[in-house]
């Protein structure tokens, strides 16, 4: 009944949130100035081998910066060199983990146009963030906005079609000096991007993931559920761990029951039984990815049935196939888990049915078939 609740309410929350977004955002004008003088404007070949991208940062032209105000609201913004920033020691984000992170990515398509993927849902999700976290935060305008303008002025750093996307980081930090556990007195939002290529060293291998019993994510009741920077700091264990021993990533259970499972450090997961794809019900502790939201709606449309519920981790044994998703990782395929000390081996081909749920979505990225939904806002 306590998942249920949460469930709803944070549906309730996104929808209402949805609802306020409508057809405006996917046409927001370019804050043009806020934009610098003169880009740099030479060819993307000129600077990086693509064919030897992979997920590690690198640093590009610009960023986007602005800072609340007094009573809240940010300012307007502009453009600067990427670079440091200066923080007080005593600044929330340092001292409290004050912190909401998002991603995003934008994509160049064979004619040479640049196509933003559903940039106004982690404007969406932020908002929610910040209301948890008790910060203020930019409106879904501003935010999508900031992205557009990040993606222009890093426009040489978006790599060939077929060779990798801009991710593209907005980030919120409670920059303000405070001693006492309180909101920070101010608050930065900043948009940053770097191009990548795949997010996993072996290319597109099949995960293999360990089942962590010991370490957890979350817990009903705190901030699993939302883009926290203090969500991520406390799985790195659990990761190298895995790690050391062969796995590319953990998959981990609840807190409570420790039995069902929940999600991998930085993706979503789906079991695949026939036709029938199930994915943990994100009941507070488990967060609404982009990509997870896009391959339910994917899902839907070529005729499965999607079921969003409680999973034991003993249905990993019986599942056809078993696949992540999200905004950095895509849509991979699980070659293996291991859990309870037995690996449990899935079918890897061509024809899963994550194969097929992952061509439609990069087809709807790279505008090869029509977006239905607007999920795409393309950068001119």
């Amino acid at each position: 009944m306590i998942i249920q609740r949460a469930s709803s309410f944070q549906r309730a929350l996104f929808t209402s949130f949805e609802k306020k977004v409508g057809p405006r955002y996917f046409t927001a004008p370019a804050l043009t100035s806020a934009q610098p003088s003169t880009y740099r404007d030479y060819e993307s070949r000129d600077i990086f081998d693509w064919d030897n991208l992979g997920f590690k940062l690198i640093q590009t032209d610009y960023m986007f910066m602005t800072k609340s105000s007094q009573n809240g609201n940010f300012e307007k913004g502009k453009l600067n060199p990427y670079g440091n920033i200066e923080l007080s020691p005593s600044a929330g984000v340092l001292n409290y983990g004050q912190g909401l992170i998002e991603g995003t990515k934008a994509y160049r398509v064979d004619d040479g146009r640049i196509f933003l993927f559903r940039p106004q849902e982690s404007g969406i999700r932020m908002q929610i963030g910040a209301k948890r976290m008790c910060m203020p935060s930019p409106s879904i305008q501003q935010f999508v906005d900031a992205v557009k303008l990040t993606t222009i002025a890093n426009k040489r750093w978006i790599p060939p079609a077929g060779k990798g996307s801009l991710y593209i980081r907005p980030l919120l930090i409670g920059n303000g000096p405070i001693l006492g556990i309180a909101p920070a007195p101010e608050y930065t939002f900043i948009v940053y991007a770097c191009p990548v290529g795949n997010y996993l060293r072996n290319g597109t291998q099949p995960l293999t993931l360990y089942v962590e019993e010991e370490h957890h994510r979350a817990s009903q009741g705190g901030a699993g559920g939302v883009k926290s920077i203090t969500n991520y700091a406390p799985v790195i264990k659990a990761i190298q761990e895995a790690k050391d021993r062969g796995y590319s990533d953990v998959l981990y259970l609840d807190s409570v029951n420790k039995k069902y499972i929940e999600e991998v450090s930085a993706a979503n997961i789906f079991l695949v039984k026939g036709k029938n794809i199930s994915t943990p019900i994100a009941s507070g502790t488990i967060l609404e990815g982009v990509t997870r939201k896009s391959i339910i709606d994917i899902a839907h449309d070529l005729g499965y049935k999607v079921e969003e519920r409680l999973i034991e981790a003993d249905e990993l044994f019986s599942a056809d196939e078993v696949f992540c998703t999200g905004t950095a990782l895509g849509v991979a395929p699980v070659g293996s888990i291991t859990y309870k000390n037995k690996r449990i081996n899935y079918k890897v081909s061509s024809d899963l049915i994550s194969e097929q749920l992952n061509s439609r979505l990069v087809a709807i990225q790279k505008g090869i078939i029509e977006d239905k939904r607007g999920w795409i806002i393309e950068i001119k």
